[in-house]
């Protein structure tokens, strides 16, 4: 029988069961507000990826090669990852926004053959690879100018009638990469994580964990291009058989609307998505919605309680990364502002800087190895020094700092070499967002630090990126944050910037900030000093 783990075997079985069963609805919203749909059923997931497994085979790919996707959640990106476990190549999925070197490093690095990409992508991946004679380019759509220049297109390959010879399923290896995604490179160039069948299969053990049922609808708006969208959401919706609604990208403002006009119960948020989901004004319809459940990473303390309250939600708090490392916090279960404690297939402890076990309430680098003492596998592509490093001495280095009590209960603090000290104490950047995210001229915040000359080695000032309204009030909102917040958390200066730069997870992107911050700057706003 074949393994039901393998992505393809998964749909060839769904389809032979379920086969006009809509379990994936993509939706964009239109300039006028309206939803564009676009659906799958499981019966069409298996013939789409039979049709354009077929086409990549005729650009060549075989079964180990790696060709690229570049775009955002459109329904093509599943019916791609069916295709390519048909062939057993391997995937990249890449954030359609990236561009120049960075483009062009992620395709080379990771040896892409080829590469499938959204119109809107279109020039940014030509010019990376201008001149290139050995690749080829596949887009998406027939109906605009990309056509002209006689590239193969999904659209055409998916509305054919040609009669096609099904292929035999060439994923075996549950242990072998299906694809490389990409950290977010916050400290150089990002490295391609070897994630494999196997991995994407274990997404399903979070919607166990949730307790969801058949009557459950999952919701994601988060980037397939990262682990989070792709094994937490996807993973569930197919392991499990639940009908998933996918929207084109992240909408904060729509995110309520989606949930009601398609009935979701369940979704997961991130970081800085919480804040600014919450930072939005309240409306008299905030309760007025079917989500019963959200998995967050990174819900702050300050906000958790309210956040539940103004949703009428309940609140499952984890934490893990792409490579691995898991802990849960089921609602009601565990106290409010912790990320959770080890899921029972694993084992955590938390070690100072002379690898030493850290006593409960003393902080330290979050560690992960198997329940059975043996060292995760972690393999980054061409990286063999990185791969090794990341689970050196049998644990999986996570490279972030956290305590856990005497409970057990995982605390995060901040990612390894993060953290604002100021004036000997660190800074509780949530609570600094708390206050600016509920004035109504802020519409996002994200808060980090930033060194200067007069300041004690170690040390950082407060600065808090903003984007505003038109109304906004700078000397309002210093008057607000000295009536709400000690001294020592108001920030220094106030960065107005048109849009906080994320990452496909959402996550702000402190180092282009940083890129950016000067203190003579025009739109940054002395607060203190």
């Amino acid at each position: 029988m074949p393994d039901l783990a393998i992505l393809a075997n998964r749909i060839r079985d769904w389809a032979d069961k379920a086969p006009t069963l809509d379990i994936l609805t993509f939706v964009e919203i239109a300039k006028d507000g309206k939803f564009i749909e676009d659906k799958r059923t499981y019966l069409q997931l298996w013939q789409n990826g039979q049709k354009l497994a077929t086409a990549l085979a005729k650009q060549g790919l075989k079964k180990g090669d790696a060709f690229a996707f570049v775009m955002a959640n459109h329904a093509e990106f599943v019916d791609l990852m069916v295709a390519s476990s048909i062939l057993g190549t391997i995937f990249v999925p890449i954030d359609p926004r990236t561009k120049g070197d960075k483009l062009r490093y992620m395709l080379d690095y990771a040896q892409c053959k080829g590469a499938v990409v959204a119109d809107y992508a279109l020039e940014n991946v030509e010019q990376a690879w201008q001149g290139r004679k050995d690749t080829w380019l596949m887009t998406l759509s027939s109906n605009n100018s990309a056509n002209d220049k006689g590239y193969p297109t999904t659209d055409s390959i998916l509305t054919s009638d040609s009669p096609i010879e099904e292929m035999a399923v060439q994923s075996t290896d549950l242990n072998a990469a299906m694809q490389m995604l990409y950290t977010s490179g916050t400290t150089g160039d990002p490295k391609a994580i070897l994630s494999s069948h196997a991995k994407f299969a274990s997404g399903a053990i979070i919607g166990n964990v949730l307790g969801l049922t058949e009557n459950d609808r999952p919701y994601t708006g988060l980037s397939l291009t990262h682990a989070n969208a792709q094994i937490v959401t996807l993973g569930t919706i197919i392991g499990l058989g639940l009908r998933g609604v996918i929207s084109l990208k992240f909408t904060k403002s729509r995110l309520w609307d989606i949930t009601r006009h398609y009935g979701c119960t369940w979704f997961n948020l991130l970081g800085g998505m919480t804040t600014a989901i919450f930072s939005e004004q309240p409306k008299s319809n905030d309760k007025n919605n079917p989500v019963r459940i959200i998995l967050s990473a990174g819900m702050p303390k300050e906000i958790w309680a309210d956040f539940e309250e103004r949703f009428d939600v309940k609140l499952c708090e984890f934490y893990g990364a792409a490579e691995g490392g898991l802990t849960f916090n089921p609602s009601g279960i565990g106290p409010i502002g912790s990320c959770g404690r080890c899921a029972p297939h694993l084992e955590m402890k938390v070690f100072n800087e002379q690898d030493q076990e850290c006593q409960a309430g003393e902080a330290g680098e979050i560690c992960f190895r198997n329940a059975d003492g043996t060292a995760p596998v972690i393999e980054y592509f061409k990286n063999s020094k990185a791969s090794i490093d990341k689970t050196r001495d049998g644990w999986l280095r996570m490279g972030d700092i956290g305590h856990v009590d005497e409970n057990g209960w995982l605390y995060f603090h901040f990612r390894k070499g993060g953290g604002i000290r100021k004036n000997g104490d660190f800074v509780n950047t949530a609570f600094v967002e708390k206050a600016l995210s509920q004035h109504p001229g802020i519409i996002d915040v994200f808060v980090y630090g930033v060194t200067g000359e007069n300041l004690t080695p170690g040390e950082k000032d407060v600065v808090a990126a903003i984007e505003v309204t038109p109304d906004f009030n700078a000397k309002q909102i210093c008057n607000d944050l000295k009536k709400n917040l000690e001294a020592n958390l108001i920030p220094s200066y106030l960065q107005v910037v048109e849009k906080i730069p994320k990452t496909a997870s959402e996550k702000p992107q402190e180092r282009f900030l940083l890129q950016t911050f000067s203190v003579d700057a025009t739109n940054v706003i002395h607060l203190t000093g």
